[in-house]
């Protein structure tokens, strides 16, 4: 049997502005997927027991890297630029679109890319760049499932009808995992982590 992850080795390997600068370890990695103020920063930070490894920008969108974080030298999850930010140069939406698309068409180690986690505001559900970015990972074949943020923020009829939702979603398969999620209340952590595991072969610990 595997050795647990040690999730107290964690470190912020790379911010990657550039396809070439993508590192080149032969480990798996998880991609995560989303709206530019969806909460990935929490996610990373709830994920991997930091309160700022993962800083949350006052002006989101701002940022156009590719953040690798890596854990015990055995994963990376790759924190990829925001999506939906508006009133931005068009330079910058080309940049996003270079990088986000060369991660996936463009990347040396496509091989090494186990999954992408895809997360969703709990509040709105899927908006057309979700729908945008969740068909274009069917196209390209990568697996992913998805992480409904900030349901603390949902009362339990607004959590009931957001979960009912997405599970109905015609964009989505019938199998998609579907996670609730709270950084605030550190609800769905452990399951993430388990996915991430199944997904990538890493036994996580808790």
């Amino acid at each position: 049997m595997a050795t647990p992850i040690n999730m107290q080795n964690v470190n912020l390997r790379m911010t990657a502005g550039e396809i070439r600068q993508f590192p080149s370890d032969p480990i798996p990695q998880i991609a995560l997927s989303g709206r530019s103020n969806v909460g990935k920063s929490s996610l990373i930070n709830t994920l991997l027991g930091r309160k700022s490894l993962a800083r949350v920008s006052s002006a989101p969108g701002k940022t156009i890297t590719v953040n690798f974080y890596e854990i015990d030298k055995k994963i990376f999850l790759v924190d990829l630029p925001g999506y939906g930010f508006a009133k931005r140069p068009k330079e910058d939406m080309i940049k996003w679109s270079t990088l986000t698309d060369g991660y996936f068409t463009n990347n040396p180690n496509i091989d090494r890319v186990c999954a992408v986690a895809q997360l969703v505001d709990s509040r709105i559900g899927l908006t057309k760049d979700d729908r945008d970015m969740v068909n274009y990972l069917k196209e390209v074949g990568m697996p992913f499932f998805i992480i409904a943020t900030k349901v603390d923020k949902l009362n339990v009829t607004e959590r009931k009808k957001s979960m009912e939702a997405l599970q109905n979603d015609p964009d989505l398969d019938e199998d998609t995992v579907i996670i609730p999620f709270s950084a605030l209340k550190n609800e769905g952590r452990d399951e993430v982590l388990r996915v991430i595991g199944q997904l990538s072969g890493v036994r996580m610990s808790k």
